[in-house]
């Protein structure tokens, strides 16, 4: 046991136990940094940003933004990102340092030994910890980016939802006064005995058909309306929100070059996948340093004796059980090749949807202008012309009636086709291509990072 001084020994244990701050790790300072930038516009000072004042006159992206910071499964995958940023910090501090007591006692108390033991990882572990911990809040902004979009695509989906239902309620409402119409004239037609009253039965039967569609369509209206409100992220008591007075399109043109080429570069889903690789290519390189050993020192101080005595200790682990060893190593491995297979499952899955989504929007483009091309301005014709026949005695009510019906399906179909063109639209352009909203509360795009293999 060494002698020691007493007040250059207090002063140095005072100072080892005074707080301290570790130096940030690699990617630490990028992820606080990506937190502050974000959290400007999405939780700034840490408490809900003002939400936009919607009305009938509202754009579609004040809907949009509203729910992107309103959404409450957004707020969660923000938080979790969060917590997985501040989890850096906590991967690359040293261990704390232990407080020890020890006493020597015969007769009496011999020796009272106060002690102070810092442990250290071996040489680059806490680097490799850091790096999972990195790796893994980037997997997390890429989720939380997917919920925002998501959020997004969800509100454009009940909206045009809405819209369809609008424009369907608007074109039977036209069909049922058209019917009343020709109930009139068959009426008259008669009253002058040309016509007998099937005919009038048969105008009242599509009238009624009619009227129970108008008001299944009426009472649709409730649940569409509050998938509209969930969508915003507003809760049951608060106001229903007021729907958009006019159509919004998604612009994006499907005959870019290279579009699927950019969705592989920024769908989220696909960034997440590529950070998890890197989460498991980081957690190979710590378990590849399980083969290092943890060292730690320490100092003891007797405080009885005059001069202080001061009693030095050092420890190293032994990292003797290799089966252990390899099978972390050969579990981290493992790790690393499913996450590299998910990643290719998650492209192979982006390829086949855009394949499919750009086929429904082809074929819907096509539809529409047959519809709005040809079908629907012949079949308005060809009642026109049915309608006359029928006053002038050259046609019966059946053929009237089947005109019209075709007019009305024309004109379903066409609004029908319409929004499963938009909805294909925004499915493509928020959930494969990851073009977010102006107004999204996120990073600044960046390229994709490459997956190397260690």
């Amino acid at each position: 046991m060494t002698q020691w001084n007493r007040p250059p020994a207090l002063v140095a244990l005072a100072t080892v136990l005074a707080g301290c701050a570790g130096a940030p790790a690699p990617g630490e300072t990028k992820a606080r940094f990506g937190v502050q930038t974000v959290a400007r516009d999405f939780r700034p000072v840490g408490a809900a940003p003002r939400l936009p004042k919607l009305s009938a006159d509202s754009a579609l992206d004040q809907y949009l933004r509203l729910a992107m910071l309103k959404q409450p499964r957004v707020a969660a995958a923000y938080y979790d990102w969060l917590a997985t940023v501040e989890d850096i910090t906590v991967a690359r501090s040293l261990p704390d340092p232990q407080v020890t007591f020890q006493a020597d006692i015969a007769s009496a108390v011999t020796s009272i030994m106060p002690g102070l033991i810092k442990s250290f990882p071996g040489p680059g572990k806490r680097n490799a910890r850091a790096g999972v911990a990195a790796a893994t809040s980037r997997a997390r902004y890429f989720a939380f980016e997917s919920a925002v979009l998501q959020s997004a695509f969800a509100v454009k989906r009940a909206y045009y939802d809405l819209w369809f239902l609008n424009e369907t309620i608007r074109i039977n409402r036209e069909a049922l006064a058209l019917l009343y119409d020709l109930e009139q004239a068959a009426r008259a037609k008669n009253e002058v005995g040309t016509v007998t009253l099937q005919d009038i039965y048969r105008a009242q039967i599509e009238q009624a058909r009619l009227q129970t569609q108008l008001a299944n369509l009426d009472d649709f209206r409730a649940p569409l309306l509050a998938r509209f409100k969930a969508a915003l992220g507003l809760g049951v008591d608060e106001p229903n929100p007021p729907f958009p007075a006019r159509l919004e399109t998604t612009p994006l043109d499907l005959d870019t070059e290279g579009l699927l080429a950019a969705g592989f570069e920024a769908n989220p889903r696909l960034r997440a996948l590529e950070a998890d690789v890197r989460v498991a290519q980081a957690a190979l390189g710590l378990a590849l340093k399980a083969r290092l050993p943890d060292y730690s020192v320490g100092l003891m101080l007797n405080t009885r004796p005059t001069p202080m005595m001061a009693r030095p200790k050092a420890g190293v682990t032994l990292p003797v059980w290799r089966d252990k060893i390899a099978a972390e190593i050969a579990a981290a491995r493992a790790a690393k090749g499913a996450a590299a297979a998910r990643l290719t499952s998650g492209q192979i899955d982006l390829a086949l949807d855009f394949a499919e989504q750009s086929y429904q929007y082809r074929a819907a483009t096509r539809n529409l202008s047959l519809l709005q091309g040809q079908l629907i301005p012949k079949a308005r014709q060809s009642l026109e012309v049915a309608r006359s026949g029928y006053l002038a005695g050259r046609i019966d009510f059946f053929n009237l009636i089947d005109a019209e019906r075709t007019l009305l399906d024309f004109q379903l179909t066409e609004v029908s086709e319409r929004t499963r063109r938009e909805q294909v639209l925004a499915r493509i352009s928020l959930q494969i291509l990851g073009v977010a909203p102006d107004s999204a509360p996120l990073l600044p795009r960046e390229g994709s990072e490459p997956v190397l293999n260690p």
